[in-house]
């Protein structure tokens, strides 16, 4: 049975920080709805950038809800034998990526909700 991996993910993020190599899990999309993507990355040490990078996408039911996703994410974290997990509380910005969807210091043309807020509060900055 696949359900259950979204707990264990808050489970052992619930541990707080316990060394590196750490593992963050971020959602996003095109409002604050329901998170279509989700990223998570192997960050090896203090100041270091993520060394692996796993993204998902689920536009039918949102990754948050996607029991195999959610698996998926949970086996990520074990293999890459991360010490600390950081997910983010809720949506923190647009799916699409800077510099590969939309030209780099912009704002993505596909979420126009995004361009005037905040990623991390959601609070309206222009």
């Amino acid at each position: 049975m696949k359900k259950g991996f979204l707990e264990k993910l808050k489970k052992i993020s619930e541990k707080g920080v316990c060394g590196y190599p750490r593992a963050t899990v971020a959602y996003y999309d095109p409002d604050n709805k329901r998170a279509f993507k989700v990223a998570a990355g192997i960050v090896p040490s203090e100041g270091a950038d993520p060394e692996r990078l796993e993204r998902w996408i689920s536009e039918m039911t949102g990754v948050q809800k996607g029991a195999f996703i959610n698996e998926q994410i949970y086996k990520f974290i074990i293999i890459n034998d991360a010490k600390s997990v950081v997910i983010t509380d809720g949506i923190i910005g647009c799916p699409h990526e800077e510099g590969i969807d939309y030209p780099e210091n912009s704002s993505c043309p596909q979420c126009p909700f995004w361009a005037i807020r905040d990623r991390f509060t959601g609070e309206i900055i222009h």
